[in-house]
């Protein structure tokens, strides 16, 4: 009971953020898309290219977020075969459901919940371990979420104009050579990160403030739960199963903060894409705010078993 309290005090101001958004949609009539393109185009990668050009570059670097873009990527697929059972071929909402599915809200929420769970230097395995799920949204996860709409040709031309991978190659590229940012550089960053993290959260309530009934599909908020509650943190603890009893290769600092990334909600950024690719940004932002709600019993009902 005392992790709910020390989790619930660290995530409040996420679910204050999502209230004032809902504020900001309802009586000042914000609308969705300029904020969704002001963080896919801007917001976004500026902050990766930051983490990109800030890390710690080893093996280990390499390795987590390289593991999480396999993870990622292969549970998209499989998300969107089984899809098939439940939507029409040819219905975005199986793309936008596989999309979601397969990732995680490992920066908004996972980074306050790893503060509450771990010691402070556990804090760079989460941050190279949400790089994977970054470099999954802006290749394997942003192609088939598109196809929702676009065709083939259409979705590959939008995946080269997203700039995120760019900004995320090119932040390794600074880091590799040395560079050291100036201090103003360093201060601006800072400022992106904090309006990233603010307007991120508010997105969802200023979806939700122009849904109707039509917005709550409950076929995708039982596949997205089913999902995130029941298939990740399973494989996580298989994988981790694997790794503790024959190959050895990671720590137990790294088996908590994989068991993390399985059981993050939704991830934000999906209300983000929907949007800029008009592919049901409602019943996405409908969908993550009820995976963000979940999680917060949920987290650390799972913490006090396994952690």
């Amino acid at each position: 009971m005392e992790l709910f309290f020390i989790l619930l005090q660290k995530l409040f101001p996420l679910y204050i953020l999502i209230a004032l958004g809902y504020v900001a949609g309802v009586f000042f009539r914000v609308k969705r898309d300029p904020v969704a393109f002001l963080l896919l185009y801007i917001l976004s990668p500026l902050v990766v290219m930051d983490g990109a050009m800030t890390v710690t570059l080893n093996r280990g670097t390499l390795s987590l977020p390289l593991l999480f873009l396999i993870i990622c990527s292969t549970l998209c697929w499989i998300f969107f075969s089984i899809g098939s059972c439940v939507w029409k071929r040819g219905d975005s909402m199986r793309n936008l459901a596989a999309f979601a599915s397969a990732n995680g809200n490992t920066g908004y929420f996972g980074i306050p919940v790893a503060l509450a769970l771990f010691p402070k230097d556990i804090l760079g395995i989460v941050v190279l371990s949400s790089f994977g799920f970054v470099l999954y949204e802006c290749t394997t996860g942003f192609f088939l979420l598109a196809r929702g709409n676009y065709s083939y040709r259409e979705s590959v031309v939008k995946l080269i104009k997203l700039p995120l991978l760019y900004a995320f190659v090119l932040g390794l590229a600074v880091n590799a050579v040395g560079f050291t940012p100036p201090a103003l550089l360093v201060t601006a960053l800072d400022g992106v990160r904090s309006a990233y993290s603010i307007f991120g959260m508010m997105l969802i309530g200023i979806a939700l403030a122009r849904q109707s009934r039509s917005a709550f599909d409950g076929r995708l908020l039982v596949f997205t739960t089913i999902a995130k509650c029941v298939i990740w943190p399973a494989l996580m603890l298989m994988l981790i199963g694997i790794d503790r009893h024959f190959l050895h290769v990671f720590g137990e600092d790294v088996h908590g903060v994989l068991l993390l990334m399985g059981m993050v909600p939704l991830a934000v950024n999906t209300v983000v894409y929907s949007s800029a690719l008009k592919v049901h940004p409602e019943k996405a932002s409908v969908a993550v705010m009820v995976s963000t709600l979940i999680a917060l019993p949920f987290i650390p009902l799972l913490s006090v078993l396994f952690l």
